[in-house]
């Protein structure tokens, strides 16, 4: 079981940035897969960002590709989501997730495909 810890949240203005962290620990950092989702008030929970165990692979939605970038440092256990020209959109709790199985869009973009999750990290954007 993966323990993941999100931080890094906040409340910033539209047009403005944040950089999310999360610290996974309980396995091997550099053998998972890492997930970024978020979850807005009275939405379901929706993929946001994904990078495969060597980094190699990233891969974003849609309404964040070009504004929003997952990488991860595996010395420290660690995977970030930067945030710029953020929208009141964007506003939601974002969690992230891992795992070690094959790394399909099909399977991973899918939230129910996670069996537990963190505590999330709260983002507001202010227009």
């Amino acid at each position: 079981q993966v323990q993941l810890v999100e931080s890094g949240g906040g409340l910033v203005q539209a047009g403005g940035s944040l950089r999310l962290s999360c610290v996974a620990s309980g396995r091997t950092f550099s053998s998972l897969h890492m997930y970024w989702f978020r979850q807005a008030p009275g939405k379901e929970r929706e993929f946001v960002a994904a990078i495969s165990w060597s980094a190699t692979i990233t891969d974003y939605s849609d309404s964040v590709k070009g504004r929003f970038t997952i990488s991860r440092d595996n010395a420290k256990n660690t995977v970030y989501l930067q945030m710029n020209s953020l929208k009141s959109e964007d506003t939601a709790v974002y969690y992230c997730n891992a795992d070690s199985r094959p790394f399909y869009r099909s399977r991973y973009s899918n939230p129910t495909y996670f069996e537990s999750w963190g505590q999330g990290t709260q983002v507001t954007v202010s227009s």
